[in-house]
């Protein structure tokens, strides 16, 4: 019996989309993997044609998402883009900053984006995750008006809940290499690491001090 290579994706099906599928997924909406108080809600910046077709996020082969999201430390294994909603099991989440599917980003319009920059804003105030990842930085100056934002944790946060942007992980993002992508988002793990801070051992109990004369003497008569 031949055994998987540790970290690799578990076997599954997962049909492509036809061409027709992926036409029709055009301008689609895919479901949120959310709920209150992840640890890390991260952001797209909206679904890609394969997204749209499978209801799956990040979900185009060469997407690198799922792989730099397991190299980082913040899954066990590489999960595959059918099993998004686990993620929800080790408190994390994805949702993007625009709703509509599109074959590329850069066919959203500046007011689609700033207008999914508010309900994102919205989202957020309402989950309260503890960092918000958004994935492109391109994306996250348009959306919130920062134009002088670099890769990194943001100065401004949303509410309670500290803002990162982390590069875009699509295949077409030359700019980084998957270690490289990798090491982005192990930098974001380990920021919230640190802020747990180190797990509190549990206090020893004090031994029994042994009591003098018989056990039904006036020192057990107290109890």
């Amino acid at each position: 019996m031949t055994e998987k290579p540790t970290g690799a994706p578990a076997r599954g099906t997962v049909p492509k989309p036809t061409a027709e599928q992926l036409l029709a997924a055009r301008d689609s909406t895919i479901e949120d993997i959310t709920a209150p108080g992840l640890r890390v809600l991260f952001c797209g910046i909206n679904p890609g044609l394969w997204s749209g077709a499978t209801g799956h996020h990040f979900a185009r082969p060469g997407n690198r998402f799922w792989p730099a999201l397991h190299r980082s430390g913040f899954t066990p294994r590489q999960f595959r883009p059918d099993e998004q909603r686990q993620l929800l099991d080790l408190g994390l989440g994805i949702t993007n900053v625009a709703p509509r599917a599109t074959a590329k980003a850069d066919e959203l319009t500046a007011e689609e984006l700033r207008a999914g920059g508010a309900a994102l804003a919205e989202r957020v105030l309402r989950l309260r995750p503890r960092a918000l990842a958004v994935l492109g930085i391109g994306a996250y100056r348009t959306a919130f008006g920062r134009r002088t934002a670099s890769i990194g944790r943001q100065e401004q946060g949303i509410g309670e809940t500290a803002v990162w942007v982390l590069p875009n992980p699509s295949g077409l993002n030359a700019h980084y290499t998957l270690d490289a992508l990798a090491a982005e988002f192990a930098g974001l793990r380990a920021a919230l690491d640190r802020a747990d801070g180190p797990a509190e051992e549990p206090a020893e109990e004090p031994a029994d001090e042994p009591t003098e004369g018989p056990a039904d003497g006036p020192a057990a008569s107290r109890a």
